[in-house]
Formats: structure tokens, C-alpha cells, sequence
């Protein structure tokens, strides 16, 4: 529904302006206005609560202004990166301090700092 995209763009927006919190409380006014009953509401209270508890994470204005990544595929592809493509193997058993330290060697080498 064009409608409900362009809505949730909408949304979408003012949560990368930090304004998750209005996004919260706007979902569930929208709700209520629409006279939805709890099991159809669902989602989107879920929606709210989440946005509401991760608000204090949600900095996204001071992530983007710090150049920091906000886009999960970023973490995912390095997770995958590191972790997932060493350690999934079937029958590997590894220790904390083991896994610890094949981690930070891979990320030296992805990172490209062998050398130092």
C-alpha cells in the first residue's frame, strides 16, 4: 500500500532525526485513533515499546554527525565477517580466551594493521 510506506517512511525519518520517542507515542495515538483492538494493534505497540526502551541507543543525529555506521548490515557483514566464517564450523569447540584471541588477529588483518 503506497499509503503505508509513505507512512512509514514518514516515521522512519524522524527516527534517524532522533525523534524516536514522538515516533513511539505517534503509533500508538494512530492506534487508537484507527479504534484498533489489541491483537490488531499489536505491532505496532510492539513497535512503540521498542523504540521507547532503545530511545537512550537511538542517538542516530550523534552517530551520523560522529560518522559512526547505523545500518545493521554493516555489523552483520563484519560479525559474518570475523566470527561467523571462523568459528561456525561444525565440531569446532573453542575456548573464551582461544575464540578472544582469533578474534583480534582477524581484525588486525581485516583492518589491515599487520604490518604495525
Amino acid at each position: 500500500d503506497p499509503k503505508g510506506e509513505a507512512f512509514v517512511a514518514r516515521k522512519a525519518q524522524a527516527v534517524l532525526e532522533g525523534k524516536a520517542g514522538i515516533v513511539a507515542g505517534s503509533l500508538r495515538r494512530k492506534a487508537t485513533m484507527c479504534h484498533l483492538d489489541a491483537k490488531s494493534r499489536q505491532k505496532a505497540d510492539e513497535c512503540a515499546r521498542y523504540l521507547q526502551n532503545k530511545a537512550p541507543y537511538l542517538d542516530y543525529p550523534k552517530a551520523l554527525a560522529s560518522g559512526w555506521p547505523i545500518a545493521t548490515g554493516v555489523i552483520e557483514g563484519a560479525c559474518a565477517h570475523l566470527v561467523k566464517d571462523r568459528f561456525d564450523v561444525t565440531g569446532a569447540r573453542w575456548s573464551v580466551k582461544g575464540a578472544e584471541a582469533i578474534l583480534k588477529l582477524r581484525a588486525v588483518r581485516a583492518n589491515g594493521d599487520w604490518p604495525e
